[in-house]
């Protein structure tokens, strides 16, 4: 904070020297009236009793606000917002948008700082107010409408947000479809949460019309679905998911699994199984298989299986599995040392991030559709080289 006053100083000196220069011609006051005023000692009297809240807003009144001055005062307020100081950053773009002297592109871009501190200060209706007053103006469209969709999302308006993020497609941003279909799986998410599963239903297909590659939507709808006892639709909507995202298989195994089960097809999964096996290198329909293998044929079958599989693709999750089937039977002794290793591989497990964003640094054990760091979409993808994948 420091050397933010000390950088202050000159640039309030500057202020009052451009200041006194728009008056050179009526008078000439003496250079120390131009550069030294009370107002600078009062701020150096603040700095030196360790006052630097003071000291701050006397320098910032110091500096006149004009043609010249302006991008300063821009400049500084976005600086104070970045410090997270946005009590300042407000006041001083308030302070601009006051200022009768203004030309109207400098309004709009010191109203267009002021519903950046808003939103940054979390004053979401008041940044909205704001911003929306300077949605048609052609200059700022994009960077409004980008803070416009910030703030619908963070306010759970999908209505808005797909209103917006269409307004900007058109605005040269970029595509919306994928957007749109996730704000449509937000709203089937809303309208399940309400007991409307029809309307959840439509919301889906529409995500799907929107975005044919939404893995999301096509589980969701699957869930829906298999909840609903229809089984062979479920299936469907999940067996769509390996030609969208592979990636997102893992979260629909254990799903798909219950609808074979309850056709009475459980031979059905396994060959599926044995595709997904032979096709992906995850460990995930590893250990489904090795499941369904232990109730349909026995322990040692399973065993069989995992060790074959556990030679091409180690895992902590499949070693995990593996002592699992091992206890079965074995004597006390054995189990013993097996419940051991048990709680080794368990404890490895449990350290490791089962998520990451391909965006940012955000990590973690949970699935998140909207990274919660970058507040991206659908870039939370599973490590693959992690356990459980």
């Amino acid at each position: 904070m420091p050397e933010l006053f000390w950088l202050l100083l000159p640039v309030a000196a500057l202020g009052g020297w451009v200041a006194a220069g728009r008056y050179r011609g009526a008078r000439r006051p003496r250079r120390d009236d131009r550069l030294l005023g009370p107002g600078y000692f009062t701020g150096i009297d603040h700095l030196l009793n360790e006052r630097p809240d003071k000291a701050i807003d006397v320098f910032i009144r110091m500096l006149e606000v004009t043609a010249d001055t302006f991008e300063t005062h821009l400049a500084l307020g976005s600086l104070f917002r970045r410090r997270g100081e946005v009590d300042r950053a407000i006041r001083i773009h308030q302070n601009l948008v006051a200022r009768e002297a203004l030309t109207t592109e400098q309004r709009t871009h010191a109203r267009l700082e002021l519903g950046r501190d808003y939103l940054r200060a979390g004053l979401l209706d008041r940044a909205e107010g704001v911003l929306k007053d300077l949605v048609a103006d052609p200059g700022v469209r994009p960077q409004v409408l980008e803070l416009l969709l910030d703030i619908y999302q963070q306010e759970k308006d999908w209505d808005g947000a797909l209103a917006v993020a269409g307004q900007l497609e058109a605005a040269g941003g970029e595509p919306a479809r994928a957007l749109h279909a996730q704000f449509l799986c937000e709203q089937a998410l809303q309208a399940i949460a309400d007991e409307r599963p029809l309307a959840a239903r439509a919301c889906l297909e529409r995500a799907l019309a929107a975005d044919a590659g939404c893995a999301r939507a096509s589980i969701i709808l699957g869930d829906l679905l298999r909840e609903a006892g229809d089984s062979q639709a479920a299936l469907a909507c999940y067996e769509r998911v390996e030609q969208q995202d592979a990636d997102r298989l893992p979260e629909v195994l254990e799903a798909m699994a219950e609808c074979y089960r309850r056709q009475g097809r459980t031979d059905r999964m396994i060959d599926y199984l044995d595709g997904l096996v032979a096709r992906h290198e995850g460990i995930t329909p590893v250990l489904l298989q090795a499941e369904l293998l232990a109730a349909e044929l026995g322990a040692p079958a399973a065993v069989d299986f995992l060790v074959d599989q556990f030679r091409k693709r180690p895992s902590v999750h499949g070693l995990a599995r593996l002592i699992d089937l091992g206890l079965v039977g074995t004597g006390s002794h054995e189990a013993v040392v097996l419940q051991g290793l048990r709680k080794l591989a368990d404890a490895l497990r449990d350290t490791a991030a089962r998520y990451s964003c391909s965006s940012c640094s955000f990590s973690g054990k949970s699935l998140h559709w909207q990274c919660p760091g970058c507040r991206r979409w659908d870039t939370v993808r599973p490590v693959k080289a992690a356990p459980g994948k």
